[in-house]
């Protein structure tokens, strides 16, 4: 009974969710390629409140894999030291949303998650499209968090 207590009380709150996610800044991509194998690759992103934006190179076998099988997961996580870390997985289906590669065609959908991007990695408001990336959409069937320093409150 103490065990599933404690996995409760390390869990974040949604809104703890919300402030990690907006500022933690690398993520973990996991995907399976065609025979199976396991590919994680780090990536930036941003968290709408509800959506996860992965904005991911075209040419790599993250988006290789994502065509042929568009389940993920993600874990964004942070800490040193074992009383330190916290983190968050988010599992589901992503989607690709808008050009492939993005293009500077300007398009309402992508709208507020380019800003956010554009504030988060360069200090300012306006998204450039390099041609060689586009957007991927997660919206979370599952979320799962954890913050060990929630554990020195605990008596054991």
């Amino acid at each position: 009974m103490r065990q599933q207590r404690r996995g409760r009380v390390i869990a974040m709150t949604a809104a703890e969710v919300d402030d990690f996610l907006a500022t933690e800044r690398t993520c973990r991509v996991a995907t399976v390629s065609a025979d199976g194998r396991p590919h994680v690759a780090p990536l930036w992103f941003v968290w709408d409140g509800t959506d996860l934006w992965l904005n991911s190179i075209v040419r790599s076998q993250r988006w290789t894999d994502i065509v042929r099988n568009p389940r993920i997961a993600v874990a964004v996580d942070a800490g040193v030291e074992f009383n330190e870390l916290r983190g968050v997985e988010l599992t589901g289906t992503v989607a690709p949303i808008g050009d492939v590669p993005r293009t500077t065609t300007p398009n309402p959908e992508l709208a507020a998650a380019e800003q956010l991007f554009a504030r988060k990695y360069m200090g300012h408001d306006n998204f450039t499209p390099d041609g060689r990336h586009a957007w991927l959409r997660l919206t979370p069937e599952k979320v799962t968090s954890w913050d060990f320093r929630k554990l020195a409150g605990l008596s054991r």
